[in-house]
């Protein structure tokens, strides 16, 4: 994490793929334990706490917003998804077909993270070569 302002957009794009990383650590998690009784799946929540960080400060843009996020709170929460909720009768909520959609989704939001990334460092470069 580098704490200057030009950095801003990349910690929080940073943060939103550690996020993004540890929910496909969770939906791998879910599948290996497919079979074992009374396990209920996992999911990572991120948009709410991003959601809540840019909610409450007091600044308008959305550059202002992001450059005062307090990093430190802004971390993936994991949660038991739908506890009361089970598919069968041994208590598990492990569908394949749901989690492997999931991953498929997650990939798409992991490399469209770091592609992000990687253009706001093109742009810092850009700027300083010229």
């Amino acid at each position: 994490m580098i704490n200057t302002g030009v950095y801003d957009y990349i910690n929080v794009l940073d943060r939103a793929a550690d996020a993004s990383y540890l929910r496909n650590k969770m939906y791998s998690n879910n599948i290996a334990n497919i079979n074992t009784p009374g396990y209920k799946r996992q999911d990572v929540s991120f948009a709410a706490e991003l959601e809540e960080a840019l909610k409450h400060s007091r600044y308008r843009t959305l550059d202002d917003k992001v450059s005062n996020v307090r990093l430190s709170r802004l971390n993936g929460r994991v949660f038991t998804d739908a506890e009361a909720f089970s598919y069968r009768l041994d208590g598990n909520n492990v569908d394949i077909d749901t989690e492997s959609a999931s991953i498929a989704a997650n990939n798409l939001l992991y490399n469209g993270l770091t592609q992000s990334m990687s253009a706001e460092f093109r742009n810092l470069q850009a700027v300083m070569t010229s």
